[in-house]
């Protein structure tokens, strides 16, 4: 059912209840974007199209989770830092990003496939319990979210990037989409939400949310 809410009629308790998670385990994505589909500004860079709106659910979606998952590509472009919750790197070369090494790796884990060329280095840097075997080129996403599960982390948040987002949505392993569409055009080659070979992922439409700024704060069920 597409429930329709304002944004104003929405204080903390509210919009924690309205990001409840739809199951245990849930896997989410989370977003933002322009009007014509941009994930990212003109910069390069998301963080130069969310706005405050986008950034109060950023960080209530991060308070759900048990679990952030997000590719290395975008770790090392959006220049993320260590944060308390569990970080789960998801890398083909198998290499900590440079932007993480300048915080505490503490909580910090890599899933990298057993041919990756770094391997050796993260294995000395976090130790073989943090530095995750999941393939052999490349990390495989249905062993991720298993090995997640079968620790506890079940609330499962994936920022990106659209390489990995797509990747997750062909293999079926997405519940739901959170997704921030901000009044702006773009045009130009900016990256779309899901990049890569062709997908079609059918999404039903649970909840609405609407700003004053023309913000709109959609949750996408895949199932």
């Amino acid at each position: 059912m597409t429930v329709l809410r304002q944004w104003a009629d929405l204080g903390e308790e509210e919009l924690a209840d309205a990001y409840a998670p739809g199951g245990d385990p849930w896997l989410r994505l989370n977003f933002v974007a322009t009007v014509d589909g941009a994930v990212q500004g003109p910069d390069g860079l998301s963080r130069s199209i969310n706005n405050e709106v986008d950034h109060r659910v950023f960080g209530l979606l991060r308070e759900l989770a048990d679990v952030v998952v997000v590719g290395a590509g975008t770790i090392r472009d959006e220049e993320y830092r260590p944060n308390p919750k569990p970080l789960v790197v998801v890398s083909r070369s198998g290499r900590v990003p440079d932007s993480l090494r300048a915080g505490d790796l503490g909580q910090v884990v890599v899933a990298t496939g057993a041919d990756a060329p770094f391997l050796a280095e993260t294995r000395e840097l976090l130790g073989a319990d943090r530095t995750w075997l999941l393939g052999d080129a490349a990390p495989d996403l249905t062993a991720l979210r298993r090995a997640l599960v079968d620790r506890g982390l079940t609330q499962i948040l994936c920022e990106g990037g659209p390489s990995l987002a797509r990747d997750l949505l062909a293999a079926g392993l997405v519940d739901e989409l959170c997704l921030t569409t901000v009044a702006r055009l773009l045009a130009g080659d900016h990256l779309r939400l899901a990049d890569g070979a062709p997908v079609d992922v059918p999404l039903t439409l649970r909840q609405l949310v609407v700003a004053d700024d023309g913000t709109l704060l959609a949750r996408w069920f895949t199932r």
